[in-house]
């Protein structure tokens, strides 16, 4: 985990050797100041030295403007490291998250993935800056301050090798029972993120269901929750304080008595008394520090393995080793194939599923809810790998090509149409980013959506919001064609991405298909008869079992589920009509 975190430095190595360089230099010129007020007491008061107190004076200055500089520059240093890392991480989760499969992004819910990419690695940015200059500034000032006083007076110095063992023993217990609970303060920052999310994005539902006040105490249950696991972690950090006050005050009074027996007695100077107690409290202005960072190293532990975690994980999708980089035709041939999303053998989506389609074909798919029509076509471009068996694109298995070459031929419009903000020729590119005009309009004058745009104020740049929030669900579905369109695929799959279609636009759509693409093979899924019966073939799919393959007057004789869904919707149609 560590060795994650720290090859994301990379090219701020630079600044993360030079911050804790300057501090160290900073922690001398301080320690050098006690020092030096000692020698101004004892050779320059005590004995009336007008000069030489003069000169210390001046050394001393110099050496507290010196441990200023230093400190500047430790800070600004500091600044740049742990920003750095923080950045360095930001592009490298987001970069490996755009490698994952399907099945990897199953594995992780939106919102945990965002506070990984925010909250943990602010975590980390943190605790990694008060590494470079806590973690160095208090071990070096506690070094050698206990050295200076040992020097001074090693009897006296026994006293804080006694504070430090005690704050030692109570930092180790705080630790140990505080790194569970930050554990579970991240998973539950992952609920409340997940709650502001989708109260945020169905927010139309929300309201069109009066559920704001479920929404709201959906909320506050989670920020509660969050709270109450704060309190509980912060009512053991705080034993922190007054452990550290305890051992504060006890050093004082011990040096206190044992200093005033020691200069009665001659073996100890004013001078070097009051050096002793400045030294005090650099030593346990060093441990608060410590305590400090090992409470913040603590919680962005937990960070850190949630990033590692991410940063780990591959994508079960890869090249082999010769990639093949040109896919020759649309034809697509399934040979036993079977596929599990957990990729258990016992529980198939799809059993054993034999098909040839020929480049060029129109191929209809159809089937009840949960029948894997959707698990069947994402095969194809490879969201998913086979589980077993073969599944070939212009004669070649698609484990074999280049994923990129794969995908750029096979355009998917899938269930969920998304949309992003900007422009609708911005969303568009998204086919075929050096697109010019008369390419977008003709690819939305296939998909039934040019009239609509044209009449819009701004044309082709009006302004999509977020998500497509300022269109209806049947003109984002033809602007999600549109744009598959631009990709001059091989082959087109439209997953029910006509459903929000009224049935004439659908059929102005397959009927640009048949007469404008006739090249590219094309795969809609549909819940509708009329959205396929003019496909070449039909694909009937029960259970994750082809329960029928053939022409669409061939299942209306023989195959009783696609008949049964024939004459249940023509019956809605003839019923619709009387009224």
């Amino acid at each position: 985990m560590i060795r994650t975190i720290l090859s994301q430095v990379k090219q701020y190595k630079r600044e993360s050797i030079l911050t804790p360089a300057s501090i160290v230099l900073e922690c001398i010129m301080e320690i050098l100041i006690p020092l030096i007020m000692a020698a101004m007491i004892d050779n320059g008061v005590s004995k009336g030295n007008i000069g030489y107190i003069f000169r210390m004076g001046a050394v001393m200055i110099a050496a507290v403007v010196l441990a200023l500089l230093f400190g500047v520059i430790g800070g600004i240093y500091g600044a740049k490291a742990s920003a750095g890392l923080a950045n360095n991480l930001r592009k490298s989760i987001f970069h490996n998250i755009q490698s994952f499969s399907f099945s990897n992004i199953d594995k992780y819910s939106t919102a945990g993935l965002v506070t990984r990419l925010t909250t943990d690695i602010t975590n980390v940015q943190q605790a990694y800056q008060m590494i470079l200059r806590m973690f160095t500034r208090s071990p070096v000032t506690l070094i050698l301050a206990l050295a200076m006083t040992i020097k001074i007076s090693p009897s006296l110095s026994l006293i804080f090798v006694v504070a430090i063992l005690f704050l030692g023993c109570l930092l180790a217990v705080v630790i140990r029972l505080v790194s569970p609970i930050f554990q579970r303060v991240f998973q539950q920052y992952d609920v409340l993120n997940a709650s502001v999310q989708e109260n945020i994005n169905g927010i139309r539902v929300v309201k069109s269901y009066v559920r704001e006040d479920y929404e709201i105490r959906k909320f506050h249950k989670a920020s509660q929750k969050l709270y109450d696991i704060f309190v509980k972690a912060e009512k053991i950090i705080i034993f922190n304080m007054p452990g550290m006050q305890l051992a504060v005050y006890g050093c004082i009074l011990a040096l206190s008595w044992l200093g005033a027996h020691s200069i009665t007695s001659g073996s100890l100077t004013t001078g070097e008394l009051l050096s002793m107690f400045a030294y005090t409290m650099n030593i346990l202005m060093s441990l608060m520090m410590l305590s400090m960072v090992f409470v913040m190293v603590t919680m962005a532990r937990a960070s850190a393995e949630r990033i590692s975690e991410i940063l780990h994980e591959k994508s079960d999708l890869v090249n082999g080793e010769n990639p093949v980089y040109h896919v020759r035709d649309g034809s697509v041939s399934f040979e036993h194939v079977s596929f599990s999303y957990t990729k258990d053998k016992e529980k198939l989506n799809l059993k054993d599923v034999n098909l040839n389609i020929n480049s060029g074909e129109t191929i209809g798919i159809i089937g009840g809810i949960g029948s894997a029509k959707s698990s069947l076509v994402q095969l194809i471009p490879r969201l998913y790998d086979v589980t077993d068996g073969s599944l070939r694109v212009g004669g070649i298995d698609v484990r074999e090509y280049d994923l990129e070459t794969l995908r750029s031929q096979v355009a998917m419009v899938l269930q969920k149409n998304v949309l992003f903000s900007g422009t609708i020729k911005e969303n568009l590119r998204w086919g075929k980013e050096d697109a010019t005009d008369e390419e977008l309009i003709h690819a939305c004058q296939l998909a039934q959506i040019d009239d609509f745009i044209q009449n819009l104020p701004q044309g082709y740049n009006t302004f999509i919001e977020q998500g497509g929030t300022n269109v209806s669900g049947g003109q984002k579905q033809r602007l999600c064609i549109a744009r598959a369109l631009l990709k001059h695929p091989k082959i087109l799959i439209l997953d029910d991405s006509t459903s929000a279609v009224d049935t004439k636009t659908d059929a102005l759509i397959r009927k640009a298909f048949r007469e404008e693409i006739p090249e590219i093979t094309k795969f809609i899924v549909a819940q509708r008869i009329s959205s396929i019966e003019d496909a070449d073939k039909v694909i009937v799919l029960d259970n994750g079992i082809i329960h029928g393959f053939g022409t669409p007057q061939e299942m209306l004789e023989s195959n009783f589920i696609y008949r049964e869904i024939y004459e249940s919707q023509q019956k809605g149609v003839g019923l619709h009509e009387a009224i």
